[in-house]
């Protein structure tokens, strides 16, 4: 059958992480040894007490559906965990629980954007930011997140690219792929100008947990802002829980009824023991000490592959406060991005990502996941300083 694709089809992107990643295992399906620095998973196991959390509640009936914005039990903790971080009292009418935190991002465009209306997504930034935009029929706009000002927003920027048009600004902190964060000065800026403009925000702080060398500042926490923002976040990068899909929102009431509808008219619910295991990542303090140990390994295994890549002639790297990946620039080596990428997948097994795969402005840049072992990570600077023609790159 020729079918008749509908016209928003041609609008939607994808995830280039997935695209490398399927390449890379087809490569390996040949005996490739390949290094994975391209897909953003924690490599840890889910620790062991939230695992037993949830075989028990399968093994008690935890089989069934559950309401469509969540447990109530589970929404009550959820909201004692953002209370927590953000200082914003926030009660389980302000919660929705969805199996993956992708649903609150396209819930969100469905609630409130119409075609037409402009969202301002960052840039470089999240691929799927600017995908479900275009699909929705709305305009995205850039906004330019350069190393040359630690991957922030540049505030004076963003306050123009504000038209009488632009219903939504998504930030994401810290971020994806620069590992950048937004200080409280920006964040206390942006609430600013999204109140002077009644803007909507959706603060994605996935990564919230996983930052270095300072405290994460939530802008759902700023003053004035919990009425106008969409808090995501969920359980898949601090608890290593990614393929458990189960991510939640926090936000104005009128919204969470909204979501609520559009859960019961897409995926109904998430699962119960899922739903349980989140309980568990959010109140054990064993929970908090995997989260712990997880980020000192990950400040590690940073700082062997910064300074690593800085060693490499024609290789510039920030040290990233948050997340777990480098956004190097590489425009010196004489390389495009996607060029670089493609040789040293297929000519020296190290999956990458080009940055401009994340927005035009991520354009001479490649991302590189720590998330995984620093033996890996050493391998994978060697072989990237010996196809640039550096020789082995020695420990520091």
């Amino acid at each position: 059958m020729n079918f008749r694709w509908a016209e928003r089809m041609s609008r939607i992107g994808t995830e280039s992480a997935f695209e490398v990643l399927a390449h890379a295992r087809r490569l390996e399906d040949e005996g490739r040894d390949i290094i994975h620095l391209e897909i953003g998973e924690p490599d840890c196991a889910t620790p062991q007490n939230i695992i037993d959390v949830a075989v028990r509640a399968l093994n008690e009936g935890a089989t069934h559906y559950t309401p469509a914005s969540g447990m109530a039990v589970t929404r009550e903790a959820t909201a004692r965990y953002v209370t927590a971080r953000t200082g914003v009292p926030t009660s389980l009418e302000n919660i929705v629980i969805v199996p993956g935190s992708k649903n609150i991002l396209a819930f969100l465009l469905l609630a409130i954007i119409e075609p037409g209306d402009e969202v301002i997504v960052p840039d470089p930034g999240y691929p799927i930011y600017r995908s479900l935009v275009n699909f929705i029929g709305a305009t995205p706009v850039s906004a330019p997140i350069r190393q040359e000002n630690d991957f922030r927003l540049d505030i004076d920027e963003l306050r123009g690219l504000v038209t009488p048009r632009t219903r939504l600004l998504i930030v994401n902190t810290p971020a994806n792929p620069t590992g950048g964060i937004l200080t409280r000065e920006d964040c206390e800026n942006i609430a600013q100008l999204a109140i002077e403009h009644d803007l909507v925000v959706l603060t994605d702080e996935i990564y919230g947990r996983l930052i270095y060398d300072s405290a994460h500042v939530s802008l759902y926490g700023i003053d004035g802002m919990a009425e106008r923002t969409v808090l995501l976040d969920g359980v898949s990068k601090a608890w290593a829980m990614c393929g458990w899909r189960l991510g939640f929102g926090a936000m104005p009431v009128p919204l969470a009824q909204r979501m609520d509808t559009l859960m019961i008219n897409s995926s109904s619910c998430a699962a119960a023991f899922t739903q349980l295991a989140a309980i568990e990542a959010f109140d054990s303090p064993e929970s908090d000490a995997a989260v712990d140990a997880m980020v000192a390994e990950f400040r590690r295994r940073r700082d062997i592959l910064v300074d690593g890549l800085n060693r490499i002639p024609g290789i510039s790297c920030r040290r990233p406060a948050g997340a777990f990946y480098v956004f190097p620039d590489v425009t010196a080596t004489g390389y495009n991005e996607r060029e670089l990428q493609k040789e040293l997948l297929d000519e020296v097994g190290v999956a990458t990502l080009a940055g401009s795969t994340f927005g035009p402005h991520g354009a001479g840049h490649i991302r590189l996941s720590y998330a995984n072992s620093v033996e890996n990570i050493e391998r994978a600077l060697e072989r990237i300083a010996l196809h640039l023609g550096a020789g082995a790159v020695s420990p520091a």
